[in-house]
């Protein structure tokens, strides 16, 4: 006899396996527990990145170079450019790399970095874009200072502002150069934003304090936006922002974080006249760092006061095909006559016809100091 067919019953709809809902439907509690399972896996991923960090580190020849790593960040900032997408841009995803290399460096080695003060200032911001927030960071009165720090061995590495796209040169940091010729083993490029900040609005305002430059930078808004206001120069951005926060009538222009820092409104944003308003920032210090195929060589050269003298140097860069990027002159210290020239220009000091080109400045200059080679960077907000 055949056996008969048992009908297999309909499994009730409640059995079937939920498929996940998209994360715009799930409820706040749910969300929530996501979060906390993400929160785990990203401290392991993010532990996981540093051990192996310290562990190149410890392996490295040269520890010092190693745990400075231009070479290194500017690879990582390639990687983050390609990756960055909705939500998190790439700033964002810079910030937060930063600071966990920055971290894992200084477990390993405590890094010192001096820089032109007070905290908020712009130097204040270049040294956190290069070294990260849990470097001990040494702010300082003055460029000299910054200078004196490195040389005496109180800090690793100093941050001196050396040329802004509006205003050019920082004459104070290139004769620093001719008195104690540390090396420069990096740079920052910093987009300078400048905000006019205050506790009052625009109307009261009868003072502007800032920084020379920063004045510099705004004096075409500042004549068609505050013509009636009183200009006052003071020794920098962050404390014209204290000034501003402590005196009735006053205003400051200075960075956004300075506004946060000392609790005052912004009155206008970006006013600087330049839209493309960029400082270039010098690291120095005593490290020599590799070529990494995009360098540039800064030089400091003394040549005889006589027709022809600077004409007959630069032959040599148009000789050997390197192109120089910048050159600033100032007259030398005492009685002699004559000028010291800062030479900026591109390739490594190691490459062979860099190597040429500085021979043949030598043959040439009555005194020549290579300051040092470094990575080119990019602009950053």
């Amino acid at each position: 006899m055949a056996k008969k067919e048992v009908p297999q019953k309909r499994a009730a709809s409640g059995s079937q396996p939920a498929k996940p809902k998209p994360a715009g439907q799930l409820s706040s509690a749910a969300l929530q527990a996501d979060i906390k399972r993400t929160d785990v896996e990203l401290i392991k991923l993010i532990q996981r990145r540093a051990a192996a960090t310290l562990k190149l580190l410890q392996r490295d020849e040269n520890p010092g170079q190693a745990v400075f790593g231009p070479v290194l960040d500017d690879a990582l900032t390639e990687l983050l450019q390609k990756h960055a997408d909705h939500p998190l841009g790439e700033p964002a995803l810079r910030g937060i790399f930063r600071e966990l290399i920055a971290g894992a460096r200084q477990s390993f080695k405590p890094t010192r970095v001096a820089f032109l003060g007070p905290s908020s200032s712009f130097s204040h911001q270049a040294a956190l874009e290069r070294f990260g927030a849990t470097a001990h960071l040494l702010p300082v009165a003055n460029i000299a200072a910054v200078f004196e720090e490195v040389k005496r061995g109180h800090a690793e590495y100093g941050v001196v502002p050396i040329e802004n796209s509006t205003d050019g040169r920082i004459v104070d940091t290139l004769d620093m150069f001719t008195r104690i010729p540390l090396k420069i083993c990096g740079e920052v490029q910093l987009a300078i934003h400048h905000y006019l900040m205050a506790r009052c609005p625009r109307e009261q305002i009868g003072e502007v304090y800032s920084k020379a430059q920063a004045l510099s930078q705004c004096r075409d808004w500042l004549a068609r936006n505050m013509p009636h206001a009183r200009l006052v120069e003071v020794g920098s951005t962050a404390l014209a922002a204290e000034l501003a926060r402590d005196k009735p009538g006053a205003a400051a222009i200075a960075s956004r974080q300075a506004a946060v820092q000392f609790d005052l409104t912004l009155v206008a944003e970006k006013i600087q006249d330049s839209k493309d308003n960029v400082t270039r920032f010098a690291l120095i210090g005593d490290e020599t760092t590799k070529p990494s195929g995009r360098d540039k060589t800064a030089v400091l050269v003394q040549i005889a006061h006589k027709p022809g003298s600077l004409a007959d140097l630069l032959q040599a860069f148009k000789k050997n095909s390197v192109n120089l990027t910048w050159i600033e002159s100032f007259p030398l210290r005492g009685p002699e006559k004559g000028y010291l020239f800062f030479l900026d220009f591109e390739g490594h000091a190691g490459d062979a016809k860099v190597k040429k080109t500085i021979s043949e400045l030598e043959s040439k200059a009555d005194r020549i100091e290579v300051l040092g080679s470094y990575p080119r960077s990019e602009p950053v907000s």
